[in-house]
């Protein structure tokens, strides 16, 4: 199995600037906003993030790709990394603090390209969650000073948590009544969105999640970790992985039942 290790390490250094980067300018009364065409918003943070974490990586890695939400792709190879420089761009420039940049390294293999490693940094929650197969996934402040993740044994829907983004996503694409159907099915359910649902499940307070439209770079580096800590990450359809372009995680034990409602 390959060793990704120096991999890791460079993630956690990437995530470490980006994270100075960011909370420089997080409430910042001047920080400029503009719109994107497709209606979502971007700060002049989320640029100022991927520009300085590909720069990086040209240094380090010249020869691996680079897809970013900004920037687009660039290059070729089995290599890719996957960045998202502000997920929760909207509580970002609205002064809530769960918002984080998403850092993957994904590798082409028999099966496709799959995320390898995955760090998903919240400084404004002072959290930070990481993963690399086959070394597991933790989270803590530092690599020597973590606490490995695993999700929960919740092995019914009754007694389950369930975390997810908005209403609205699930009404567009005329999921909506088995989505209301989970919700009541369920034991709690919390509207915590982005990224941090699915660290929530690698954790093992909550037990499943699901987002019905999202990017690759929105899913790479939660993938991983979800993976990593026990637990399932595939879209509505059912295919492993980050790119179906819809999302579901859970601890592996509900997984069937939460794509039997939204799938």
């Amino acid at each position: 199995m390959p060793d990704y290790h120096d991999d890791l390490r460079l993630a956690h250094v990437l995530a470490d600037s980006a994270d100075a980067t960011t909370m420089e300018r997080f409430k910042a009364l001047d920080l400029k906003v503009e719109t994107k065409p497709d209606m979502t918003p971007v700060s002049e943070a989320d640029k100022a993030a991927e520009e300085l974490i590909r720069a990086s990586l040209q240094r380090a890695r010249p020869r691996d790709a680079v897809l970013g939400e900004e920037y687009g792709s660039e290059g070729t190879g089995p290599r890719r990394w996957v960045i998202d420089p502000i997920d929760g761009t909207k509580n970002y420039v609205r002064g809530v603090p769960v918002w984080a940049t998403l850092i993957a390294l994904m590798e082409r293999g028999e099966g496709g390209d799959r995320p390898v490693v995955g760090v998903v940094s919240a400084p404004a929650l002072g959290r930070r969650w990481w993963a690399a197969e086959g070394l597991g996934a933790y989270t803590g402040r530092s690599l020597s000073s973590a606490s490995r993740l695993r999700v929960s044994r919740v092995g019914a829907l009754q007694d389950a948590s369930f975390a997810y983004s908005s209403l609205s996503g699930w009404e567009e694409r005329g999921k909506l009544a088995g989505f209301l159907d989970l919700t009541r099915a369920c034991w709690r359910t919390r509207g915590y969105g982005d990224f941090w649902s699915y660290m929530m499940v690698a954790e093992g307070s909550v037990d499943i999640c699901a987002e019905p439209e999202l990017s690759l770079w929105d899913m790479a580096a939660c993938a991983v970790v979800v993976q990593e800590a026990g637990g399932t990450f595939t879209g509505l359809d059912g295919a492993p992985g980050p790119h179906s372009g819809d999302a579901a995680a859970s601890n592996g034990l509900l997984h069937d039942q939460l794509l039997a409602h939204l799938g």
